[in-house]
């Protein structure tokens, strides 16, 4: 079986850490990495900087903040779905904007999902657990998206 690899790209502490304790419940993945915004997600999927030494491949979804200092997340979705490399990683936009301009952006630029954060911690953390059933048990990887480690 193949490694389970989540990138999640989000600044919030506390939203960080709900988000893990959700994922975590259910244990969803082998690795849960956090980028703190835009910039370090990228540096991480295109293996630059700190994470020049990760283990190759991708991780079979990204979770994506979309107001970010640095880089937000729009920026970050559209420089991976315009690159060959990236383009099949599903990104689900996980974000407390509501706003219907950020939404049709995001699925324009190719999100494959787009959820806001509830606010309630237990509405929240079910969210987050359905959201990790979904893409990391249920939907399958496109080819040559995951390696072994």
């Amino acid at each position: 079986m193949e490694p389970k690899r989540i990138l999640f790209v989000e600044d919030d502490p506390k939203d960080i850490e709900l988000t893990l304790n959700g994922l975590a419940e259910h244990n969803l993945a082998n690795e849960i990495v956090v980028a703190r915004d835009g910039v370090e997600a990228l540096d991480y999927l295109y293996r630059r900087g700190e994470f020049a030494q990760r283990p190759e491949g991708n991780p079979v979804v990204i979770l994506l903040d979309i107001k970010m200092p640095r880089l937000d997340g729009i920026q970050v979705l559209r420089q991976l779905k315009a690159d060959e490399q990236m383009r099949f990683i599903p990104i689900v936009i996980l974000t407390s904007s509501q706003e219907s301009r950020d939404l049709d952006e995001c699925y324009k630029l190719g999100a494959n999902g787009y959820v806001v954060k509830p606010v309630r911690f237990a509405e929240f953390v079910d969210a987050v657990k359905r959201l990790g059933v979904y893409w990391v048990l249920t939907n399958e990887p496109p080819p040559g998206s995951v390696r072994r480690l």
